[in-house]
C-alpha cells in the first residue's frame, strides 16, 4: 500500500514583479494541463497543503485551465488569511467573507481576470476570482453556513470548473472540511518532495476529507527570465 499521495507534478511558482502580473513557464503550463486532464470530468476541486504553495498552484490551474477555453472560477476560502488579492492586485473587499456574512452580493464579489500571452487565445473561457475579503477568526463557522453552500453550487452550475483554495492541511476538523465538502477532489501543494514521516502526515490529513485527495504537487520559488 502507498505511504503517501503520488507526486503528479512539479511547477515553478508563477513569476510575479508587482503583485499584478503573473508567468508561466511553457513547461509548468504542461504540467498543469497534464493535471486538467486528470480531473476526468470533476468540476470542484478543493486545493490545500502549504500556504504559499497552495496559492501559487490554485491561481496557476485556474489560469491554465481558462486558457485551455474552460469558463473557470477560483474562490478564496482560507478567509482567516487572505492572500490573493495582494498576490493579484485585485480589490481585497468586499469578498467572500462580506458574502458569507449578507454584507454583499455576487456581483460585489465576483472579479474578472484578464488572460494574456502566448498561452491565451480568443477561446479561452472567462476566469473570475473571489477573494476571501476582510480576514475573521471564525473560518469554521463562516464556511459552514448554507450561504457558502448555496454560493458553491451556484458556481458550480454558472462555470465549467471551481477551484476552491482552502486552508492549510489540518485534517477534516476546521475549515477545511467545509471546503472539501463542497469539492469533487483534492490536490496537494507542497514547497518540496515530503519526506517519509511528513508523507505519512499528508496521507492521514487528506484521508479525512469528503473531497478524494487527486494526489500532490510540488511547488517551488521561481525567477522570471
Amino acid at each position: 500500500m502507498a505511504s503517501k499521495p503520488a507526486v503528479l507534478a512539479e511547477i515553478g511558482a508563477p513569476a510575479s514583479a508587482d503583485g499584478r502580473t503573473w508567468g508561466l513557464r511553457r513547461d509548468d503550463l504542461e504540467a498543469l494541463r497534464g493535471l486538467l486532464e486528470r480531473l476526468d470530468g470533476r468540476r470542484a476541486v478543493l486545493v490545500t497543503g502549504e500556504e504559499g504553495p497552495a496559492v501559487a498552484l490554485a491561481v496557476a490551474l485556474a489560469g491554465a485551465a481558462a486558457a485551455g477555453g474552460a469558463a473557470t472560477a477560483l474562490v478564496e476560502c482560507d478567509v482567516e488569511r487572505p492572500r490573493v488579492a495582494a498576490a493579484l492586485g485585485l480589490v481585497p473587499e468586499p469578498g467572500l467573507h462580506e458574502y458569507l456574512r449578507w454584507e454583499a452580493t455576487p456581483a460585489d464579489v465576483v472579479q474578472p481576470l484578464a488572460l494574456a500571452g502566448s498561452a491565451s487565445s480568443p477561446e479561452a473561457g472567462a476566469l473570475a476570482c473571489v477573494c476571501a475579503g476582510r480576514a475573521a477568526g471564525d473560518a469554521r463557522a463562516l464556511l459552514g453556513l448554507g450561504s457558502f453552500r448555496h454560493m458553491a453550487a451556484k458556481l458550480r452550475r454558472a462555470y465549467d470548473l471551481l477551484i476552491l483554495l482552502g486552508p492549510p492541511l489540518e485534517g477534516a476538523s476546521g475549515a477545511l472540511g467545509s471546503a472539501a465538502a463542497e469539492a469533487d477532489c483534492t490536490l496537494a501543494a507542497l514547497s518540496k518532495r515530503p519526506d517519509r514521516r511528513a508523507a505519512k502526515a499528508n496521507r492521514a490529513a487528506l484521508a479525512w476529507l469528503d473531497a478524494a485527495p487527486l494526489g500532490a504537487v510540488v511547488v517551488s520559488p521561481r525567477t522570471a527570465d
